[in-house]
């Protein structure tokens, strides 16, 4: 049987090849209803099955969008890759993933071979990205967006949500408990990267300790994003002398590794020691107690991404500052702080 092509679409639909082409492509040009619905009709009528791989060559752009994040394997990155990957496929696109695994080289590595495969656009999540991958970024003139972090070495448009604004929230929240100071469990780097969330939430943490007139000298603890090695941390400081009373978490995965180590210790949470996180992923909502914690529109965060990294139109310039896109931060209120029942607050 031989291959059926544009041409047969366009015969049998009584339109031309280029308006079939419009069809299949969403675009660049309008079709009207009536013909779209013979265009497609006829595409099903023949089983047409567009060659992409000509398509890309020709047009030097794929239906592939990369989307490179440090750790799939955390919620809170799992969960941005999905709502990605979601937004995605709403505008006719697939989505590449690939893990930095919170090393350069393999971001350098992976923004080669994406932008290598000609994805029409590249979102990094990134841990600050370093001189090489920004090298990398302006040799090939990608289409870059930055999602959730906005590390100084590339200056591109990026989307974030209020990671200080929300952190001074949760701390805030725990002081009003009655708490003579709050703990927090930050990252692992002592002078973090401008633009990294973790750095921002530590900077919330801070601000809202100051204003309540507290000091945070030796209240501020190092310990890896993963629940697993927090929790190692975790366990040395509910186990010592000088015990804090509440804590707040970078993120949930770090508040996830304190309440298992507090519940091997046997101390009780939130009658002898509040938590709260950050991110609110969905696991947040299951543990024993559920987690206070700050919720980021990681849905709108990702249509906001997508839409950005396709649409020349909405890559705004202009200054740093007007090249961000910030969503509101929200506290949800869970029993790990000491409350009742379960509610949001912005």
């Amino acid at each position: 049987m031989a291959k059926v092509t544009r041409d047969d679409v366009a015969r049998l639909a009584g339109t031309s090849t280029a308006v079939v082409s419009y069809v299949i492509n969403n675009g660049p040009r309008p079709v009207a209803p009536a013909t779209r619905e013979r265009v497609l009709a006829a595409i099903k009528q023949l089983g047409y099955r567009p060659d992409r791989v000509a398509q890309a060559m020709a047009s030097r752009r794929t239906d592939l969008i990369g989307m490179i994040v440090p750790d799939a394997r955390q919620p809170f990155f799992a969960e941005m890759a999905h709502a990605v990957e979601q937004a995605a496929a709403e505008r006719g696109k697939m989505v590449l993933v690939g893990n930095s695994d919170y090393r350069d080289e393999r971001e350098v590595h992976y923004l080669r071979a994406f932008l290598g495969m000609r994805v029409s656009g590249l979102i990094l999540v990134s841990q600050g990205p370093s001189e090489r991958a920004a090298a990398e970024i302006e040799a090939w003139d990608a289409r870059v967006v930055l999602l959730h972090e906005r590390p100084e070495a590339i200056d591109d448009v990026a989307v974030v949500t209020d990671d200080v604004g929300g952190a001074q929230l949760a701390t805030r929240h725990l002081l009003e408990h009655g708490h003579p100071y709050v703990a927090c469990l930050g990252g692992t780097e002592e002078t973090p990267s401008v633009g990294d969330p973790v750095a921002d939430h530590v900077e919330g943490w801070r601000r809202a300790m100051h204003e309540s007139g507290r000091s945070t000298e030796g209240r501020l603890f190092q310990a890896p994003y993963n629940r697993y090695d927090a929790y190692q941390v975790a366990l040395g400081l509910l186990a010592g002398p000088d015990r804090p009373p509440a804590i707040f978490c970078a993120t949930d995965d770090q508040a996830f590794g304190v309440l298992r180590a507090a519940r091997e210790l046997r101390i009780d949470v939130p009658g002898e020691l509040a938590v709260a996180g950050f991110d609110d992923v969905k696991e947040a909502g299951l543990t024993d107690p559920p987690l206070t914690t700050v919720y980021s529109d990681r849905p709108a965060m990702a249509r906001a991404a997508v839409d950005l990294v396709l649409d020349d139109a909405l890559r705004v310039t202009g200054s740093r500052r007007e090249r961000l896109k910030q969503f509101p931060s929200a506290l949800v209120v869970r029993r790990s702080c000491g409350c009742g029942e379960p509610s949001a607050s912005a």
